[in-house]
């Protein structure tokens, strides 16, 4: 019997940013992930991908990134294929909900799910924020503590920082 696994084919393309340089990740689907390099959580085995920077994704997202780092609110036009659980997948979808300029916390996330019949702890929600394969586009920076401080960012506090104030957020400016 042959293998039914069929191995997805990956292009990448390495844009740079005012927060440094990223790679994107793209697949038949959409956007698969957009990662600061050397953040936390960095996929493995990149090599294997295959540079494709006229990729129509790629395109998008280039378009996508100068509207946004130009302190616009760009609208999300391209597909996005993030990988995960059911329950990331969940709260992949409430980050998504975040207003442009607007925070949450991982608590309010956490009680969202549980009104919705979904199982859900204050630090499972953190782990799947923390793992968001889509940064930028899937805005976790927008996720606060309980207390509004700026608790983990898998691309550092620095760069949450720089994007909430980019974003110019109803909250205090971050200092």
């Amino acid at each position: 019997m042959k293998n039914s696994i069929i191995e997805e084919k990956l292009f990448t393309i390495l844009l740079d940013t005012p927060l440094g340089k990223i790679q994107a990740a793209a697949c038949d689907k959409g956007l698969r992930g957009l990662w600061f390099i050397g953040q936390k959580y960095f996929p493995k085995n990149t090599e294997t991908w295959l540079n494709k920077p006229d990729h129509p994704v790629f395109i998008s997202l280039k378009n996508w990134l100068d509207e946004y780092f130009s302190g616009n609110k760009p609208k999300l036009k391209i597909p996005l294929a993030p990988q995960g659980s059911e329950f990331r997948q969940s709260v992949l979808k409430l980050i998504l909900d975040i207003p442009y300029g607007q925070t949450t916390t991982y608590g309010a996330m956490t009680k969202r799910l549980i009104s919705e019949g979904k199982k859900a702890s204050a630090q499972a929600v953190g782990g799947a924020v923390g793992h968001n394969p889509i940064s930028l586009l899937i805005p976790c920076h927008r996720v606060m503590g309980s207390n509004g401080s700026l608790t983990g960012y898998a691309g550092g506090i620095d760069k949450k920082q720089f994007l909430l104030n980019l974003e110019k957020t109803e909250k205090e400016r971050v200092k």
